[in-house]
């Protein structure tokens, strides 16, 4: 508890700049974090917050095996269905908090195939960053590839 306050701090801004970072990243379609000017409740989650969370979401340009491809690839988030915690977590819905939910239920409640949850820790925001960016950029050439195949 003592420190708790300084970790939400870290994992506020942190999420803020990966935010920020993901939105200008071409494999990455939208990104949904209420600390950003360009989602729909930005005004109200000003008004009403004193941050913005360390938990965002975003989905790639690509279907589920994009995701696939992603996930391995990240070295600083783990894998798991928790969200929270001071290590980053990822993982999409599909797998997680919505595996009992067929594809047809997850579409008509907007939630993409592609999507995946992002919570951060408080690790350096610059190596996450550079982690997502390295994951990103596998991803999006090796989905290139395979729908090229296809």
């Amino acid at each position: 508890m003592k420190t708790l306050h300084l970790r939400v701090e870290r994992q506020n801004e942190s999420a803020l700049k990966i935010a920020r970072f993901l939105k200008s990243h071409p494999f990455v379609k939208d990104v949904f974090y209420p600390g950003l000017e360009t989602h729909v409740n930005h005004d109200i989650a000003k008004k009403q917050m004193r941050g913005f969370g360390g938990v965002l979401s975003f989905f790639l340009d690509g279907d589920f095996d994009a995701v696939r491809l992603f996930l391995p690839q990240l070295k600083y988030a783990h894998m798991a269905a928790n969200l929270g915690a001071v290590e980053t977590v990822a993982g999409p819905p599909r797998t997680t908090s919505h595996v009992e939910v067929t594809p047809e239920q997850r579409a008509a409640m907007g939630i993409p195939e592609s999507l995946i949850r992002y919570s951060v820790g408080i690790e350096a925001v610059d190596d996450l960053i550079a982690d997502l960016s390295q994951a990103l950029e596998f991803a999006s050439q090796q989905y290139q590839k395979t729908m090229a195949k296809a």
